[in-house]
């Protein structure tokens, strides 16, 4: 089962010109427990180019959301920028596997 199947959305955007911000809105209890027991670090870190150490995690538990922070490769709007606004990045993490519930 991946991200996606679990949550309600997976959203991107720029947090500034030098980070990215990814948010998982989980909608639920369940799918916020899931997500957070089944979706590692170091796995979101591998989908996006970036050592574990690298990525800032945020579990709000009260929203039901779970945030990741991760340096932009390049800065905005810099001519190798090939997603100004960080909108693509979500898919990456809405793509990934979850391991089976046990």
């Amino acid at each position: 089962m991946k991200v996606i199947d679990v949550v309600s959305s997976v959203r991107s955007k720029n947090a500034g010109p030098f980070w990215v911000t990814i948010d998982i809105f989980c909608g639920s209890v369940p799918a916020f427990n899931r997500i957070v027991a089944g979706l590692t670090t170091r796995q979101v870190g591998d989908a996006l180019g970036q050592p574990e150490a690298a990525v800032k995690r945020f579990d709000i538990a009260s929203l039901h959301v779970v945030k990741f922070s991760v340096h932009r490769p390049v800065v905005q709007g810099h001519p190798a920028d090939r997603d100004l606004h960080g909108a693509q990045w979500a898919v990456l993490i809405e793509e990934l596997v979850l391991p089976d519930q046990q």
